[in-house]
């Protein structure tokens, strides 16, 4: 497939390029490794070197001298490799990975972004150089679960800030012991959160965009727009192309068409999920919406999940919408022995950190052992380096929490969805999903 970006070293690396971050770019581009070895060893910064203009890193650099991977002309030939398996570990692609390790090993960045908004794994999945980047979906693995466990660890003195003197000191030992254990983790890690003031001579094309933070969220005007709900800046809280997602997230939760089952949401949004819940005839049907707008929107009169739906349960309070933050309402819902079969995720203005305090602290005292448990997968979405990364650390960290995870792959229907401000993104700020594939957990308890 031909490319449409300009992938040639005078458009990536200009003539007005610094001195000291052009001999990096150019060295990771000739696949030098003797020399790009020495300059990192006398560089402490080297390998997050970046033209200001173009937002050129040694890692894109390397990835990109390889040029697009030209189909295979051998398909006759029985011993050909096939167009799903690894480039050629010689030639350009095995001094690129060399090169690229190297890169990694020093501190490399692998989500910098440049002036194309492309980072190194953006750039080989376009050129489809698919071993190089499997090389950047592991090192952006690994980084992610070093910060995780930096966050983590942080964490450990405000939380033990009232034990006793004794403990204090005992305490303060083992923060020592794990200081010693964890100094290379807070190194990297450190090095990635460094990163922008390294780099704030180049500004990448979203700049601009502001983080969406859930307290933030929960004070703005949201919008009900036909097909969207959209907050006071545009942004898309839900809409219904996501109708087909929900479709099978509730076969996934509620297979062979089962009623009568137990079933909490966190999050109702257009109430898109939860109409499709409604239809299984659920003994229990609880709903937990943080934002004042929505649970307006619940309220009137021709809601389908007011006061009247409350009231039609099988009994008193099997139909409810819980008001509030999940962090509030379910550790309450716990105090009071609520235990559900079917579980969905679904909430806006939260990080990662928060979905995997959910199925980390609380899904263990609210879910059925025989239960189940799915989110909308929308991590990292906008790019596909970022959403194989984060299915690898969901991997991870739902094993640590003692979850099976189990992955069902669907197709995504891209037709108005291929192209910013258009089709279904019209009036829609951001395109928050880019891609052909959705990645469909099931959670249920180990054993």
């Amino acid at each position: 497939m031909a490319s449409t970006v300009d992938d040639s070293m005078p458009a990536r690396i200009p003539k007005d390029c610094p001195d000291d971050v052009r001999d990096v770019l150019y060295t990771a581009w000739s696949h030098d490794l003797s020399d790009l070895k020495k300059i990192l060893k006398t560089r402490d910064d080297a390998s997050k070197a970046q033209d200001p203009t173009t937002g050129e890193t040694p890692l894109h650099a390397a990835i990109r001298a390889c040029g697009v991977r030209e189909p295979s002309t051998r398909k006759d030939d029985e011993n050909a490799a096939s167009e799903d398996e690894d480039d050629e570990d010689d030639g350009p692609v095995g001094e690129a990975k060399e090169t690229m390790e190297a890169l990694f090993n020093a501190g490399a960045i692998w989500n910098d972004v440049d002036s194309n908004n492309e980072t190194p794994g953006c750039v080989a999945l376009r050129l489809g150089r698919k071993g190089l980047y499997r090389l950047c979906v592991d090192a952006g693995f690994r980084a992610e679960l070093l910060l995780a466990v930096l966050d983590e660890y942080e964490e450990l003195p405000s939380e033990e800030e009232d034990a006793g003197d004794d403990d204090a000191e005992e305490e303060k030992t083992d923060a020592n012991d794990q200081d010693e254990e964890l100094a290379g983790v807070e190194t990297h890690a450190s090095e990635q959160v460094e990163a922008a003031a390294a780099n704030a001579r180049f500004f990448p094309p979203d700049a601009d965009e502001k983080n969406i933070m859930s307290q933030d969220y929960l004070k703005s005007n949201l919008t009900y727009d036909g097909d969207k709900l959209l907050d006071a800046d545009l942004n898309g809280v839900m809409m219904a192309w996501e109708t087909d997602i929900m479709e099978k997230s509730v076969q996934a939760l509620l297979p062979g068409q089962a009623t009568g089952k137990r079933i909490l949401n966190i999050g109702f949004g257009m109430g898109i999920i939860d109409g499709m819940f409604a239809a299984r005839n659920p003994a229990k049907h609880h709903i937990i919406e943080a934002h004042p707008a929505v649970l307006e929107h619940i309220a009137k009169p021709e809601s389908k999940f007011g006061a009247k739906w409350e009231e039609s349960g099988p009994e008193p309070g099997a139909f409810k919408v819980h008001k509030g933050r999940w962090q509030d309402v379910v550790p309450t819902l716990m105090d009071e022995g609520e235990v559900y079969d079917a579980i969905y995720f679904d909430t806006f203005g939260e990080d990662y950190s928060e979905l995997r305090r959910f199925f980390t602290d609380m899904i263990p005292g609210i879910l059925d052992f025989e239960g189940r448990f799915s989110f909308f997968n929308g991590l990292g979405a906008d790019r596909q380096v970022c959403y194989d990364v984060y299915r690898h650390v969901l991997e991870v960290h739902t094993e640590e929490a003692g979850l099976d995870i189990e992955w069902n792959v669907h197709d995504v229907d891209m037709g108005q969805l291929d192209a910013a401000g258009k089709g279904d993104w019209e009036g829609v700020r951001r395109r928050y999903w880019t891609l052909k594939k959705y990645w469909l957990p099931t959670l249920t308890n180990m054993g």
